[in-house]
């Protein structure tokens, strides 16, 4: 475990130099808060002194020089990865968490030891901040590394005083969102690859054997089984027109995707994306448990139930959803309760609105939205478990299917030759 060298003051504003054993920066301070100690300073051994300025701390975001000798802007910051992204947002919270206001946060992932993309993006917040720029709106300036949702939910958390507690919930939709990834690429390695060699094995059939099966069974004269001679039109047909269905397919491609970059195009994917089965569901039990968890945590520190709505609508992403929370918005503005707004709009389930409506009975409508958010997810976690479990034998049936068609039908019109033969 790593030593930390830091300076602080005590209960009395005597100053106390010293070093500490901890797991990270944030740990240190932590454990000088809890010995009754203010912090001002604390550095792994090893990196630069307290009481110095720090790699980074004293450079604008401009001026961090870049391997090659160049000056990187705030366009061209390092973009994130999941994983360092998860570190970043764990960090944050656990320093605000520990009492630290958040430029001295900012500082102290900065002055982490290990070279890091995040030091580079912490001290161009960093230099934001201080200069007065607010840190949602410092966010969204670093490029791609945090996207609309994570930026309007820390705006959601600077206006509610619960930065730290979005930033939680943010730790929790990332791991969440990690572990869906490895659970979907473990549960596809296999079938890809099985899939990946049907291909393979699919274009050697209709480039090589279909053809010399054709002319060989051509030669018998006899009349070929039917799904047999829609294997071979099948096989000439890709053989001269394959430049024309790349081209048709490519078209298809760049034709839906300029149709879902107009706004009805988008609201119409938006909202088709909900009845896919499988994962339809999986897309709406992310959504309730999101919106109840960040409703949650709003209300309870104080944020109007309308001021809360506002900012969950601008931090939704998906334009369909963000059209139903906007409908309930107004509605709740004038003087409906949010159950009943809820229910209006047809799309919340009963179970989510019976748990709301107790809450407004009750009074404890922040309780309410908590425990709603608990209910779904565990529904997300479950439905998540569903999908990766039915994607591997989807995959599998599916190129089965396909390899047995193919294989059928070439059998079929050779027995049919050879038995024509026979006859003869």
């Amino acid at each position: 475990m790593p030593f930390f060298t830091y300076k602080a003051r005590d209960a009395a504003g005597r100053s106390e130099n010293g070093r500490i054993e901890a797991i990270s920066g944030s740990d240190a301070y932590r454990k000088l808060r809890e010995r009754g100690l203010q912090p001002s300073s604390v550095a792994e051994e090893g990196t630069t002194p307290p009481g110095k300025k720090a790699l980074f701390s004293s450079l604008s975001p401009t001026a961090v020089k870049t391997k090659a000798g160049e000056v990187p802007s705030a366009e061209n910051l390092p973009k994130l990865t999941t994983p360092q992204l998860l570190f970043f947002t764990e960090e944050l919270a656990e320093l605000l968490e520990a009492g630290l206001q958040l430029e001295g946060a900012l500082k102290v992932i900065e002055q982490r030891q290990e070279k890091s993309p995040v030091k580079v993006v912490a001290a161009h917040l960093r230099q934001l901040v201080r200069e007065g720029v607010g840190f949602s709106k410092a966010l969204r300036s670093c490029g791609k590394s945090f996207d609309p949702l994570y930026c309007n939910l820390v705006a959601a958390g600077e206006a509610g005083g619960v930065l730290p507690q979005i930033l939680k919930r943010q730790c929790a939709h990332l791991e969440m969102v990690g572990e869906l990834g490895k659970k979907v690429t473990s549960a596809l390695v296999y079938p890809a690859i099985v899939f990946s060699s049907a291909i393979l094995l699919m274009f050697i059939f209709l480039t090589f054997l279909v053809p010399q099966l054709s002319v060989l069974l051509g030669k018998s004269g006899q009349k070929l089984p039917a799904i047999t001679q829609a294997l071979i039109t099948t096989s000439l047909f890709c053989a001269h027109w394959w430049w024309a269905i790349a081209a048709l397919i490519g078209a298809i491609i760049t034709g839906g995707r300029m149709a879902i970059a107009t706004p009805a195009g988008r609201a119409w994917w938006h909202r088709a994306q909900l009845d896919v089965p499988v994962v339809g569901p999986v897309l709406k039990a992310r959504f309730y448990a999101e919106v109840m968890q960040n409703l949650s945590t709003l209300v309870s520190n104080g944020v109007t139930m309308l001021s809360a709505m506002d900012l969950m609508r601008a931090a939704t992403g998906n334009v369909y959803l963000k059209g139903l929370l906007e409908k309930v918005a107004d509605m709740v503005r004038e003087g409906s309760s949010l159950a009943s707004a809820m229910r209006r709009t047809g799309f919340f389930p009963p179970v989510l609105l019976d748990i709301l409506a107790v809450g407004e009975q009750t009074g404890d409508l922040a309780g309410s939205l908590a425990r709603a958010a608990k209910r779904y997810d565990r529904e997300l976690t479950s439905r998540i478990q569903h999908l990766t479990t039915l994607i591997q034998p989807a995959v599998i049936l599916i190129v089965a299917l396909f390899v047995g068609v193919v294989a059928y039908s070439m059998i079929s019109g050779i027995l049919s030759s050879v038995n024509a033969l026979k006859a003869h």
